[in-house]
């Protein structure tokens, strides 16, 4: 499958991943404790919604579009603050006016984050990397690698902060993807067992997502949920998503259960919240 993001920034699959991310991060700052964000497969942080390839699609007006104006529960308020306020546009978009652009991944991290906190985002396409580079220049410990997500992310871990959230949200462009991004996670929680790890796949068969699920769980981790989420959409469309959240912090599940509760419908979506490993 190939999942170019400028096609699809904003999608119901995006809002999910981001509220996860969002839920995630704000919980690392309840602690003063510096901690380190690894973005393995990043992009290029921030997207144009009224883009060629975002019109060509129309997944954001099926996806983000739908959710303006909605209000509570605290971690989809939050999120869609930021969606909002990002750009040059946010005051026209809290009016109600169409969102021009979309945060990705690295964008949303940085601006949760606080002046001891760290970003490491790597992305492995030149023109995306050099993007990204501009739109996070502001912050300075914020850094950019260019290369391979899968084996960065690996020489980055153990972080020296010891705490913190690896996102690995790959493309799944070459056809053993599933393969070296399950292997990649294995490798990376042995090496960092107690970070945060939120892990974002297609699903376009329910045994090809059982399978990448389960070589994921063999590294053992003691605490794993998972969040499945999907639309009607013709099958050359991605119609269903999965989230993986390895060592998911406390009260993760209700935050989210209740984001969920309030957007799934308005994406007229089935979502699904279960844990797969020690439950709380």
């Amino acid at each position: 499958m190939n999942y170019r993001h400028s096609y699809h920034a904003g999608n119901f699959a995006d809002v999910v991943k981001h509220l996860a991310e969002v839920a995630i991060l704000e919980h690392l700052a309840k602690k003063d404790a510096p901690f380190a964000v690894i973005d393995s497969h990043a992009g290029r942080g921030l997207y144009d919604l009224v883009s060629e390839q975002a019109r060509k699609t129309g997944e954001a007006a099926a996806g983000i579009e739908r959710l303006r104006g909605l209000s509570g529960p605290p971690l989809l308020d939050r999120y869609l603050a930021l969606v909002a306020d990002t750009g040059n546009d946010g005051a026209s978009a809290r009016a109600g006016a169409t969102t021009k652009y979309y945060p990705g991944s690295p964008l949303i991290a940085v601006r949760l984050m606080r002046p001891q906190d760290r970003l490491v985002a790597i992305e492995k396409h030149p023109e995306e990397a050099a993007l990204l580079t501009q739109v996070l220049a502001p912050w300075r410990k914020a850094r950019v690698e260019e290369g391979d997500g899968y084996a960065r992310l690996l020489a980055l871990l153990p972080p020296p902060e010891r705490r913190g959230l690896v996102l690995i949200d790959p493309p799944f462009e070459a056809v053993d993807e599933f393969e070296t991004a399950a292997r990649t996670v294995r490798d990376a929680v042995r090496k960092f067992t107690t970070g945060i790890y939120l892990i974002w796949y297609p699903i376009k068969s329910e045994a090809a997502g059982n399978a990448f699920v389960g070589e994921v769980l063999a590294a053992g981790t003691s605490k794993a949920i998972k969040i499945e989420i999907g639309i009607d959409a013709p099958d050359d469309k991605l119609g269903r998503a999965g989230l993986l959240v390895l060592n998911p912090p406390f009260l993760f599940d209700a935050e989210m259960k209740a984001a969920l509760g309030k957007v799934a419908p308005l994406l007229q979506a089935r979502a699904r919240l279960e844990w797969l490993a020690g439950q709380a």
